[in-house]
């Protein structure tokens, strides 16, 4: 893979941990504005860089998670949990 695969996947990551850790805060304040705001932004940020990977590599879910090209892709390697 390119080094673009590996940069974004690294942004995917990030941004996962950031939106995991806003969830966790939201669990237990639930009417912060800011961090309701925060966690948006993040969710949309999250969807375009998936969005991007994609439309480039493949899928990064299966099971109608994530759409996949023609030919079947999931059998090209490596699969995102492997990088």
């Amino acid at each position: 893979m390119d080094e673009r695969y590996y940069h974004l996947l690294h942004q995917l990551q990030a941004i996962d941990f950031v939106l995991i850790e806003l969830n966790l805060f939201l669990d237990t304040h639930p009417n912060d504005v800011e961090a309701l705001q925060q966690f948006n932004h993040h969710v949309q940020e999250r969807w375009r860089i998936a969005h991007e990977l994609e439309r480039q590599y493949g899928p990064l879910m299966n099971y109608g998670h994530s759409f996949s090209g023609f030919p079947w892709q999931w059998v090209d390697a490596p699969w995102p949990w492997q990088v």
